[in-house]
């Protein structure tokens, strides 16, 4: 046996067949649900598996995942890992050129698609020349059906629920694509050993990795179960699909909803006794505390033990309110990426004031770009991690030798944040280097000045952008979304509150009040967008702006 993600997943199975493994709420507020134990969706993903190999698609082939939430999404993912095919995680609010790019790019040869979906799968499947299969979850909404797809249920009811695999190794891929939010879309290509333990902690993301293959199932057989994990961004961004399989690991439940609700996931909280919440920063947080403040003050969430974050910062000012409403729960901001996995978690005194701190793990550096050497103490370089690494970027040669080096006789990846390092060995980052602000030559990171805004006691959100600038190049330019009911800031009102907490040159120099900031459906900022709203004479039609000249 290796490190294989469907063998370690089939060990679990086997150490305990009957024990609850995924529980999915179909529809959010109508009580519909379906419970599978780990030998039912074992059964259920080889099922899935069998038909993909007898429809001729064969290992290696890639097979894309256009799919909200649900049973089906973990189904089809462990179907692909037991038949040595290739998952690939499609972005469900990709429109037909994005959709055909990626269809494209990733060479997919089958395709699994929500019926809500089914137009622009028609549109977008001809682009792709290597996609050959398709399979339908759902009935069309549409009276004229889209493209010749596999219904789901018959897919699954034609195949066999027994294993019968040929072999796996631990060299078998695992690709994510990256969100597209600073360019095109980027296949990460992971060994299934590499990604074990860089994404999910080698079974033990707390404790110590496991140091067989074969011991997984052991700790899972000696433990209890009474854990539930709780992923409540989409399936499709790797955070929560890593959760999913943290917990898979462990022996025990997920929960997962179809979309993100904020009522709902606290009565799920509530009803399903859930442990283990992670979600994507301020954007997910903040309706949750706005239900709890609202329709669901009371809802009982004393079974929560950790909300964690991954993709985005949950901000001190966020934190506190709701460390305010349930008082056991231990909220951890920790930082990752699609070609690193996990790097490390944020230290209790990381904020607005000291910058965000991460205390990293040990194959996690802060180098120089160029040389690749770490940096001294206190000097900006970039984020970096040696060791479990991914082989590259799918069909992009050129990015792969842009971000991948080797040095001391090791392979490294250099990631996309800019940081430093103190003498302690705490990394402070700085931001995406993509969207630093360059003004008059200084630098401006915008997740520090977001950080300062929504401490502000009448912002609900906020994203900063840099704004088109004739004598300093560009100014800092903040797009803000207020609290229901809260009065419209000035400008002045706004960097009076900056000024408190930052250099004078990072001081937002425009405002921008928008009815909705815009992000990604896991709660990701949408940098372009904001760009495009700054630059912009007047910002979009529901918008109002003040600006201020000079420094």
């Amino acid at each position: 046996m290796e490190y294989n993600l469907a063998d370690l997943f089939e060990s679990v199975v086997d150490a305990v067949p009957g024990r609850e493994a995924l529980v999915y709420v179909d529809h959010p507020g109508t009580g519909a649900e379906r419970r599978l134990t780990y030998a039912q969706l074992d059964a259920a993903a080889n099922r899935v598996a069998h038909h993909l190999l007898d429809a001729g698609i064969a290992a290696g082939e890639h097979v894309g995942l256009h799919l909200y939430n649900g049973v089906e999404y973990l189904q089809t993912l462990l179907a692909c890992l037991k038949a040595r095919l290739v998952p690939v995680n499609v972005n469900y609010r990709y429109v037909e050129e994005e959709l055909a790019y990626l269809y494209r790019d990733a060479d997919l040869a089958a395709l699994v698609f929500d019926a809500e979906f089914d137009g622009r799968v028609r549109a977008a499947a001809p682009k792709a020349p290597a996609l050959r299969h398709l399979i339908r979850v759902g009935a069309p909404a549409e009276a004229v059906r889209g493209p010749d797809a596999v219904a789901f249920e018959d897919a699954e009811a034609g195949g066999s629920p027994g294993r019968g695999f040929a072999p796996r190794s631990a060299d078998d891929q695992f690709i994510i694509y990256t969100g597209g939010t600073t360019g095109m879309p980027k296949g990460v290509m992971w060994r299934q050993e590499d990604l074990f333990f860089s994404g999910l902690g080698g079974g033990a993301p707390t404790g110590e990795p496991v140091k067989s293959p074969e011991e997984l199932a052991r700790r899972v057989a000696a433990g209890g179960d009474g854990i539930t994990f709780f992923p409540t961004p989409p399936l499709m961004h790797g955070t929560s699909t890593l959760t999913a399989f943290i917990a898979f690991d462990f022996g025990q439940r997920v929960v997962v909803h179809r979309k993100f609700v904020p009522q709902e996931v606290l009565r799920t909280i509530e009803k399903e006794k859930v442990t283990s919440v992670s979600l994507v920063g301020d954007a997910m947080l903040r309706p949750l505390i706005d239900a709890l403040r609202g329709p669901l003050r009371g809802t009982d969430c004393s079974s929560l033990f950790s909300v964690s974050s991954s993709g985005a910062i949950m901000s001190d000012s966020v934190r506190a309110e709701f460390q305010e409403l349930v008082p056991t729960a231990m909220l951890l901001n920790n930082f990752g990426s699609s070609e690193s996995g996990f790097n490390g978690t944020a230290t209790p005194d990381s904020g607005p004031e000291k910058g965000f701190r991460l205390r990293v793990n040990s194959r996690t550096a802060v180098v120089d770009p160029v040389t690749y050497e770490p940096v001294a103490p206190g000097e900006p370089g970039r984020l970096a991690q040696c060791g479990h690494v991914p082989l590259g970027y799918y069909n992009d040669p050129r990015k792969t030798a842009e971000t991948f080096f080797r040095r001391d006789g090791r392979r490294w990846v250099l990631l996309g944040d800019m940081a430093t390092v103190d003498e302690d060995g705490i990394v402070t980052v700085l931001g995406r280097g993509s969207q630093c602000i360059n003004t008059g030559g200084e630098k401006v990171y915008p997740e520090e000045v977001e950080q300062a805004l929504k401490a502000h006691p009448d912002v609900y959100d906020a994203l900063v952008a840099g704004a088109p600038d004739e004598r300093w190049g560009n100014h800092v330019a903040a797009v803000v979304q207020l609290r229901e009911g809260a009065p419209e800031p000035s400008l002045d009102d706004v960097q009076a509150h900056c000024r408190a907490r930052l250099a004078g040159y990072k001081i937002p120099r425009r405002l921008v009040i928008a009815r909705q900031i815009q992000r990604s459906p896991s709660g990701k900022a949408d940098y372009r967008w904001a760009r495009a709203v700054v630059a912009s004479p007047r910002g979009a039609e529901d918008r109002d702006e003040a600006t201020a000249p000079g420094a």
